[in-house]
């Protein structure tokens, strides 16, 4: 071989190994991450989760192209504790801020935090609600971020979303990043501001356990107004990563907090409480197009699943576990079993519940309480539509069930047949060996994540029936896993 061919044949391996190295470095290049969290949403009300009604274009665009889980679970339906959980991947139980607006305690790690450590530029925009500050960041987790703020009390307009597009032109440049985008919608009170998407009384479907009147229809036509302004902030922020040329390599989640504020909804353990809308879309990691998993899937697993996808080994404290191959394999099998709690918010109260791919099953510890869930639920049009007809003897079984004293101690509910967990089979014949089997796994789940119902909970703040507050507002009981040290136990219980 001439030197001349020589030299050239040396060119031509280190163009080949330059672009084996390009091509490697663009498949392992760490992704940006983007959370859209909406704010007392269910399941159930995006387009591309099967809403009739309200329109998300920009939301079931991200789906069209990416993968939306179909059997999500939050941990608690209620704001903080909710927020607290997906930020640490802990059960509310094992953050020591099981109850709404309770502060976290030192030595939670959140996973921004890690990411932060480990070179990720990280931002938080919108509602913050964690520990017992509100719309406006405070207390512990603010130095998971790089930059906090946001709000609507700090210029992000209503909902909290005005400043997102702004947070990804100003970031640097030379990092990947984390942005934690919180919207105020859809969270009572309605504001009056303009929405995107305006909707009409008379196409209102209005579930069969609230009243169905003008009220309560102008209360869903708000709702859905909210919902929808969320949706055209999150497409403001898909156009931006186009125009910055990184959507392909952003992993971006829509998800929610809670379910919708109204009656047998939020705080409750049935789906349209307790179940989130998940979307994700990463066109560099997700294989195919408009996948739909049906794979059970708690909170608590995006921290582990996040963490692993930017290449950082696991934390010890998360009680999750990663995902990730579901991104490729959606039809995978993954959990058996998600878990979920329900806590003081605004009143007392203490449930359980463990759900498989097809059984729900519950167990209220305060039966002797009426479940109609929260001061801004039972305050709203829907809730007090609810209460008038109650009182005036009007109501459905179905629609005075939140009510009803007592409540049912267990409740079990097969899914496949009765998506909306209208029909208790607990006792039942034919189903005793399935509610034994799962109570004895909500019981091993409480043991060995040190859950526990303290005869001192947090009472009631305000009444039941009128909404005011009662003397015992403010006084703080034992909260459920604080005698058992549960902020400190890593273990997880059945997977």
């Amino acid at each position: 071989m001439t030197k001349v061919h020589a030299v050239k044949a040396a060119i031509g391996l280190l163009m080949l190994l330059a672009t084996a190295y390009n091509n490697s470095y663009a498949q392992t290049k760490r992704p940006n991450i983007i959370i859209f969290i909406a704010d007392d949403v269910s399941y159930n009300d995006l387009g591309c989760m099967g809403h009739p009604l309200i329109k998300t274009p920009a939301i079931d665009k991200l789906a069209e192209n990416g993968l939306r889980f179909t059997n999500a679970y939050l941990t608690t339906s209620s704001c903080s504790p909710s927020r607290a959980s997906i930020l640490t991947g802990r059960y509310p139980h094992n953050t020591g801020a099981a109850e709404l607006h309770s502060d976290i305690p030192a030595g939670q790690v959140a996973f921004p935090k890690v990411l932060k450590e480990h070179g990720y530029y990280t931002a938080q925009a919108g509602k913050w609600h964690l520990g017992t500050s509100g719309i406006k960041p405070a207390g512990v987790f603010l130095d998971a971020f790089d930059r906090v703020g946001g709000s609507s009390a700090e210029g992000g307009g209503p909902g909290g979303e005005q400043l997102w597009v702004d947070y990804l032109q100003q970031r640097p440049k030379d990092k990947p990043f984390f942005m934690w985008f919180a919207a105020q919608d859809a969270h009572r009170d309605w504001d009056d501001a303009p929405k995107p998407v305006q909707y009409n009384e008379g196409d209102i479907k209005v579930p069969a356990n609230l009243i169905d009147s003008k009220a309560t229809r102008t209360d869903f036509v708000r709702y859905y107004e909210e919902v929808s302004r969320f949706d055209a902030y999150v497409g403001k922020v898909v156009e931006e990563l186009k125009a910055q040329n990184i959507l392909d390599n952003t992993f971006i989640v829509v998800m929610a907090d809670n379910g919708r504020p109204f009656p047998r909804n939020k705080t409750r353990m049935y789906d349209e409480g307790i179940k989130t809308p998940f979307v994700l879309h990463w066109p560099a990691g997700i294989t195919g197009v408009n996948q739909s998993s049906a794979s059970l899937l708690s909170v608590i697993d995006i921290a582990p699943t996040l963490l692993e996808l930017a290449g950082i080994a696991p934390v010890a404290s998360i009680q999750g576990r990663s995902f990730k191959k579901l991104l490729t394999d959606p039809k995978a099998k993954f959990r058996n079993y998600v878990f979920a709690e329900h806590n003081w918010h605004s009143f007392k109260a203490y449930e359980r519940m463990v759900r498989t791919d097809q059984y729900v099953y519950i167990e209220n510890g305060l039966p002797e309480l009426s479940n109609v869930g929260a001061t801004d639920i039972m305050g709203g049009a829907s809730g007090k539509e609810l209460k008038k007809h109650h009182q005036q003897g009007t109501t459905t079984p179905l629609q005075s069930a939140i009510f009803q004293v007592p409540q049912p101690r267990y409740e079990l509910y097969d899914y496949v047949k009765d998506k909306d967990q209208l029909v208790n089979l607990y006792g039942r014949k034919g189903y005793t060996a399935r509610q034994q089997q799962l109570a004895k796994v909500l019981r091993t789940w409480q043991t060995e994540t040190g859950d526990d119902q303290p005869d001192d909970l947090t009472p009631d703040w305000s009444d039941r029936w009128s909404n005011k507050a009662v003397d015992q507002k403010g006084t703080r009981g034992t909260m459920p896993g604080q005698r058992l040290n549960a902020a400190g136990i890593h273990r997880p219980g059945p997977f």
